[in-house]
């Protein structure tokens, strides 16, 4: 474990560290194709991933959760989406710089996401990521999901790092409370999924960035902080 102020770093999954948009979209439009709806605009889709199959499928089909058909249309999706889950899905563009520079740095990075471990470990799987990856925390390991502080003091439990002295990584305003209320740095992504509605400058965060390469200018920053 690296003696600097800076012990872990943490990513949100989804719009965070890998971007999944594309696969939440071809399902999704596939479904609606099925069914001989036009497609939806890919940036309607993109905004609404972090909010999970329900946003997606109230998207999509106009329902909202307990209306007849909606939890067919659920299961479907996710049925759909687990065998493709990985056709475009790919690290951020500059992503995998941060984590050679965190792995050469010797400071161990983690995955804490609402994502249940059911997808999120084929994931990881198909793009490699597993072994490099020293914990990965889901709704399946907790009791409180984010952003309750429970699934990032589990993270840093389970590597050896202190909250106060990791960085939590995320592109929703959960993201930010969760890793506020851990104790934990805070840097909120532009680059993900965000919601027009809650602009990314309110939610608070320590440190803001517009594309994955500028995560190594902050953390070489708060590493350095004494």
């Amino acid at each position: 474990m690296s003696d600097n102020r800076l012990q872990a770093v943490l990513f949100d999954l989804d719009g965070t560290l890998i971007d999944t948009a594309p696969d939440f979209a071809r399902v999704l439009n596939g479904m609606r194709k099925r069914r001989d709806l036009p497609d939806i605009a890919y940036e309607r889709i993109h905004a609404t991933v972090s909010e999970g199959a329900r946003a997606l499928v109230e998207l999509g089909f106009d329902l909202r959760e307990g209306d007849s058909g909606f939890e067919a249309l659920r299961q479907e999706l996710l049925d759909n989406y687990i065998e493709q889950l990985s056709v475009e899905s790919r690290l951020y563009p500059g992503m995998d710089d941060v984590l050679q520079w965190l792995e050469a740095q010797d400071i161990c990075w983690g995955i804490v996401t609402n994502k249940p471990v059911f997808y999120a470990e084929p994931l990881l799987r198909d793009l490699q990521l597993s072994e490099r990856c020293r914990t990965l925390v889901c709704p399946d390991h907790v009791k409180q999901r984010k952003p309750h502080a429970e699934p990032i003091l589990l993270a840093c439990s389970q590597i050896g790092a202190q909250p106060q002295a990791s960085v939590y990584v995320g592109d929703h305003r959960r993201d930010i409370d969760a890793g506020r209320n851990a104790g934990s740095t805070t840097i909120a992504c532009r680059y993900g999924y965000i919601d027009a509605s809650d602009p990314v400058d309110s939610w608070g965060a320590d440190y803001t960035v517009g594309s994955a390469p500028e995560l190594i200018a902050i953390l070489e920053q708060i590493q350095e902080t004494p």
